[in-house]
């Protein structure tokens, strides 16, 4: 048997948005090597091609590019047209794009811009993501789709209105969706990350990072990696009866409180 073969998402088309950097990339980069046809998707065009290359290096076949702007509705009924249209099916949706929003600020000092530019970019996207993906997963036998959440979006954070309540909401559609479509074959989830060693946090610098893991009951940030492989179970046949969920991905950041005092490693 060939290793493509034994592959759990052999032979499967997955879409992926946001997929130009960070967890996006590194998703695609899992689904590939994991046997799936991906479909890159992100505004820009010449990082996607940099991803598209090294899995079409090391992947089961090319990746097809498709430059979109997620929030934009026509962008994206366009984007699963295309990639049906290319494969003949689509079995994998990860609506992974986020942005928008505003840095840490109390809430009544936020414009209504910052706002409202949160809740389009990270939230509306995540539902124009499942309205078009859906029908095309519906005429191909069913599906799952991963909605890229967070820990904001079960546990608020101060100053950050606009990312939390878009979190939040994601967490919401990924359970009407779930309920939606269970019994046509659609499993919808969520990933609800912690603290990734991301572009965000490379630009927080060494110091930011290492305070950032030392607030984590691991002792530690995750890496984008650890998110694909979640991403990876989602999709595959081993997650066949999960749908509806939530998964942390947080190094134990939403259990609960760690000891206040450590011994010395």
């Amino acid at each position: 048997m060939s290793t493509h073969k034994a592959a759990p998402l052999h032979d499967r088309v997955a879409v992926v948005t946001g997929a130009s950097r960070g967890i996006g990339a590194a998703t695609a980069r899992a689904l590939a090597a994991a046997g799936a046809r991906v479909v890159l998707a992100a505004r820009d065009q010449a990082r996607l091609d940099e991803v598209a290359e090294d899995i079409t290096r090391t992947g089961p076949g090319p990746a097809l590019v498709v430059p979109t702007d997620v929030t934009d509705a026509a962008d994206v009924a366009a984007l699963m047209h295309r990639t049906t249209e290319t494969f003949g099916r689509l079995d994998i949706a990860v609506n992974n794009a986020a942005g928008g929003g505003h840095r840490p600020t109390p809430l009544a000092e936020v414009t209504v811009e910052e706002f409202d530019s949160a809740i389009t970019t990270t939230l509306r996207s995540v539902f124009l993501g499942m309205k078009y993906a859906i029908p095309a997963m519906l005429a191909s036998g069913g599906g799952a789709i991963v909605n890229m959440g967070s820990t904001a979006g079960l546990q608020a954070v101060a100053g950050l209105a606009g990312y939390a309540t878009s979190k939040h909401g994601l967490t919401g559609l990924t359970r009407v969706a779930a309920l939606d479509y269970a019994e046509r074959r659609i499993r919808v989830n969520a990933l609800a990350p912690g603290p990734i060693h991301t572009h965000h946090l490379e630009q927080a610098g060494e110091h930011g990072r290492i305070l950032a893991g030392r607030a984590m009951p691991m002792r530690r940030i995750g890496e984008v990696d650890e998110v694909a492989a979640a991403v990876v179970w989602l999709c595959s046949d081993a997650a066949s009866f999960v749908t509806g969920a939530v998964l942390p991905v947080d190094g134990g950041k939403l259990a609960g409180t760690p000891p206040f005092t450590r011994p010395t490693p």
